[in-house]
């Protein structure tokens, strides 16, 4: 039972919900490899942070033992997951999808192990199944059940377009379990939904029923939005060494704990100490700092992950900070936020607001590492503001 605890006790690290836990038990017990799996539609070339919030879970899972199937949903690509969506999400054509589904078969392996991992593509199934096995799987749900899905209800009531093709993505996640004979499936707390479309399908198929282990959906950069690409408050693993390096230190403090359990390897043990410290007065760019090594030694190399603060020369390189960057304060007053030209201005990173005006429209000016134009305005917190190649400092409102 010991081994038992010691497993549910990582498995349950930073899991937003399990269902059901005592089900998770009873197949821990049993002793043998589960076949843990999670899917990812091929939506965008690129992964960030967010993405890994599950894969860690997949690899902490591989390191006890249990059998990791990653899943590439090439089929439901071509449909479009309409999990939170207000509006149908356009589907993919199938060379988008063959183009982004190779780059996530090269960057998920610097998380998961590529010799203890099963690739698999819902095609190979759902392209079989054929217009009567598609008319069967659909005849396993019903309109009212699937109108109990947030994002459907709301737009059915607001007279939102929900097409009907949308209703067969949480079939086809669902049936996925069923042919894949999933003991867990992993997914975030956006996808509630439809994993439990997978237990359901499971069990008419006659088959025991999968545990479902919900992520949560990581803050970006922001510290308030999920990240996104589409927000600009993204750590993509691809990005370079010293822009991955310098967006983590400019994340707000309020995000340092929460990252550390959701995509760091090191111990509870360790990350505990790490936070006394803090609270006995440590700099807390001291454990950013850690955390910012350990992500760029992973994505990258360990020359990477010790050289990544470095600046080079007197040009700003993307993603790094020169030795020596300034800090400066900027008092809000009476104001909860600035625009971005005047934060410019008072800096002195413009000359004036005719400069601040032209950099801005000509995009040579980046916060925290992603171009921006005059309609920002920056609330109270720290920023790495960028004006043109040369001049950067660390701004911090308030």
């Amino acid at each position: 039972m010991n081994d038992v605890n010691q497993s549910l006790e990582i498995i349950k690290r930073g899991a937003a919900e399990i269902l059901l836990e005592d089900e998770l038990i009873e197949k821990l017990k049993k002793g043998k490899a589960l076949r843990v799996k999670a899917g990812f539609d091929p939506t965008a070339p690129d992964l960030h942070l967010g993405h890994t919030v599950v894969l860690n879970k997949m690899r902490q899972l591989q390191d006890l033992g249990h059998e990791i199937m990653f899943l590439i949903g090439d089929f439901t690509g071509l449909i479009g997951d309409p999990s939170g969506k207000n509006a149908t999400r356009p589907p993919l054509s199938p060379e988008q999808i063959q183009q982004n589904a190779a780059t996530y078969k090269e960057q998920v392996f610097k998380i998961l192990d590529p010799e203890k991992t099963t690739v698999c593509f819902n095609s190979e199934w759902m392209g079989q199944l054929g217009a009567d096995g598609m008319i069967r799987l659909a005849a396993q749900h019903n309109v009212a059940r699937m109108l109990e899905r947030e994002d459907f209800k709301n737009r059915y009531k607001s007279g939102q377009s929900i097409a009907i093709h949308e209703f067969l993505y949480p079939l086809v996640q669902g049936y996925d379990s069923v042919a894949m004979k999933a003991d867990i499936e992993l997914g975030g707390t956006d996808q509630k939904f439809n994993l439990l479309v997978g237990r359901e399908l499971q069990k008419n198929y006659g088959q025991e029923q999968q545990v479902v282990i919900m992520m949560p959906l990581l803050e970006g950069l922001d510290g308030v939005k999920k990240m996104s690409k589409s927000l600009g408050n993204y750590i993509g693993i691809t990005d370079a060494p010293g822009e991955m390096y310098n967006k983590i230190l400019t994340m707000p403090d309020s995000l340092i704990w929460r990252y550390f359990e959701l995509l760091s390897f090191q111990s509870l043990e360790q990350i505990e100490q790490m936070k006394l410290d803090v609270e006995n007065g440590r700099n807390p760019q001291d454990v950013k700092d850690v955390l910012a090594r350990e992500l760029v030694e992973r994505f990258h190399d360990k020359d990477a992950a010790e050289n990544a603060h470095k600046g080079v020369g007197n040009t700003v390189i993307e993603g790094e900070i020169p030795e020596g960057c300034p800090e400066v304060d900027v008092a809000l007053e009476d104001q909860v936020e600035l625009p971005i030209s005047a934060v410019l201005n008072k800096t002195g990173l413009a000359n004036n607001s005719a400069q601040a005006r032209d950099m801005l429209k000509n995009g040579s000016v980046k916060v925290d590492w992603a171009v921006v134009d005059a309609s920002l305005k920056l609330p109270a917190g720290t920023f790495l503001i960028q004006a043109g190649k040369k001049k950067i400092a660390k701004v911090t409102l308030g």
